[in-house]
């Protein structure tokens, strides 16, 4: 496993759409693996998505299992993601790998049922809220070319300048 360099802002690769998954294939089985130990070797993260080094197809990772009392799947591989059903309506703050120096207030449904893939092809569905729903939103957005950046509810005081990166907090950094 290789550790992946993590684009960032303002890179413009990362407003590239990223291309739906094809193959399934030990190729694919190796980035996933990759992407797993970038994740794990960079700052605190609850997920990371395959543009974020550089690889512009739909793959995302989503662990939020490290935040205490959240409801939550797991570790997750999440390939050719869509959101299938939405509800309700949330502003939280968020961060991102490829955003290393800033945090923000971001709007984001508070309930979602994402269709996927895993990484051997087989299709899934979960239903994710709060904290699991935002991280997954996010990601997905880096799949569309989107920063948290872009959603931004204001640009005069949404935007904060992080203290430290990796301090312990509620934040989704991703």
């Amino acid at each position: 496993m290789a550790v992946l360099e993590v684009l960032v802002y303002p890179d413009q690769r990362l407003t590239e759409i990223s291309r739906p998954v094809e193959k399934f294939n030990e190729s694919l089985l190796r980035f996933i693996a990759d992407l797993e130990a970038t994740m794990s070797a960079g700052p605190p993260s609850v997920g990371i998505a395959a543009p974020q080094v550089g690889r512009f197809e739909r793959i995302v990772l989503i662990d939020v299992s490290c935040k205490p009392k959240i409801k939550n799947h797991g570790r997750l591989i999440l390939i050719n993601p869509k959101i299938t059903d939405k509800d309700g309506s949330v502003v939280g703050r968020e961060g991102c790998l490829s955003v290393p120096d800033y945090t923000g207030n971001v709007a984001r449904w508070e309930r979602i049922e994402v269709q996927a893939l895993d990484k051997s092809g087989n299709p899934h569905v979960y239903n994710m809220e709060d904290f699991e729903s935002r991280a997954v939103q996010h990601e997905m957005d880096h799949l569309d070319g989107l920063l948290f950046l872009d959603r931004l509810v204001s640009r005069r005081d949404g935007l904060f300048r992080r203290k430290v990166y990796g301090e312990k907090s509620s934040k989704t950094d991703s």
